[in-house]
């Protein structure tokens, strides 16, 4: 199957989300509540295109509109300019603190609007929600949505450290604007107020993650925690061969 995106003949299978398509092909429609791995959320709305089908041409959002058949897809027309300067105009006016926003503002042209409050409190969510995906991808499920209307933010039960989080970072990785703060030193990781001791490999010193992160993989798997990191257990495998077959 093909379709058109920006004047471009693309190859895509039916049901391919339109963005992997673009991304694939090389071309770029800015994103932020899709990672790659995550299924994208449909929530921030940026990778918004016009999808044009017969006579008719309609706003979608590429991260979650699967190519159903042969259509044209325009990216970056006068019309999806417009309404993603909109979108990043209450984006700023809610994260003035983002970099990444302010990135997108600068680079779409986006004027400030006097009316649009700032929020006085200082923040960097945009209420994407792709942390809490990550999160529950892992089978940890210790942050997500609570609240409601202005109070809506993203924490964990109560705003009480977690007892189920094992501070793997995850959602820090993912977070497009970088609002969750986490710290780290040669021994420890403290994230969402809960401090976890950093496990190192006992042969070359790299970090392999928090105590408990390691502990909790390890009972999964039904096995001994790992002392040592992949690229030493591969390089110890590797002599292991070398000395048996002399190679």
């Amino acid at each position: 199957m093909t379709i058109t995106i920006d004047g471009k003949t693309v190859d895509c299978l039916q049901g391919e989300y339109i963005l992997d398509v673009a991304a694939r092909t090389g071309i770029h429609i800015p994103s932020l509540c899709r990672h790659e791995g995550l299924d994208g959320l449909n929530c921030c709305r940026i990778c918004i295109v016009e999808v044009e089908t017969g006579a008719e041409r309609r706003v979608v959002a590429a991260c979650a509109y699967p190519v159903a058949g042969e259509c044209s897809v325009f990216t970056d027309s006068e019309r999806i300019r417009r309404h993603r300067k909109t979108l990043l105009a209450l984006l700023r006016a809610r994260v003035p603190e983002s970099k990444e926003i302010a990135r997108l503002c600068e680079e779409y042209g986006v004027q400030d609007n006097p009316r649009l409050t700032k929020r006085d409190e200082s923040g960097k969510c945009i209420l994407c929600a792709l942390c809490v995906k990550a999160c529950e991808s892992l089978g940890t499920s210790a942050i997500s949505a609570i609240n409601r209307g202005t109070g809506k933010k993203i924490s964990t039960p109560y705003d009480e450290p977690a007892l189920v989080c094992v501070g793997c970072g995850s959602c820090a990785a993912v977070c497009p604007t970088g609002a969750i703060d986490m710290k780290e030193d040669e021994l420890t990781r403290t994230i969402w107020d809960k401090t976890f001791d950093i496990v190192r490999c006992k042969r070359c010193g790299a970090p392999m993650g928090t105590a408990f992160e390691n502990y909790r993989a390890a009972n999964r798997a039904d096995m001994e925690p790992v002392d040592i990191c992949a690229d030493c257990r591969k390089k110890s495998m590797t002599d292991v061969m070398s000395q048996t077959y002399g190679r």
